[in-house]
């Protein structure tokens, strides 16, 4: 299939990228990436394997795309869960702790 990567026209086959990414170790994903096998590789890490060029000279889409097309899963890692924002008031009590405890008569 003919993909076009950084304005290069590309003539590429799922088998030969399969071939390519053979013996690559994955870097660490931090955004979207490519299953290929049972691996879990970084876009770029692909593009640049796959075109042999440097990972600046292309985006990220372009990959995914030209993958895509190719029947490759493409996703994106998703983001950490962060925590709600507290208000004011929630704010507040933290900072100044929790109220002292008060002993009644009979209590000891």
């Amino acid at each position: 299939m003919r993909c076009v990567i950084a304005r290069f026209p590309f003539d590429l086959t799922k088998s030969g990228v399969v071939e390519s990414m053979k013996g690559i170790t994955p870097e660490l994903v931090t955004g979207e990436f490519v299953i290929i096998g049972r691996r879990h590789y970084p876009a770029k890490q692909v593009g640049q394997v796959v075109t042999r060029q440097d990972r600046r000279d292309f985006s990220t889409g372009e990959v995914l795309r030209a993958m895509t097309r190719l029947g490759f899963t493409c996703r994106t890692r998703p983001a950490a869960a962060t925590a709600p924002m507290a208000g004011p008031y929630q704010r507040a009590s933290a900072t100044l702790g929790s109220p002292p405890v008060r002993l009644t008569y009979g209590q000891v």
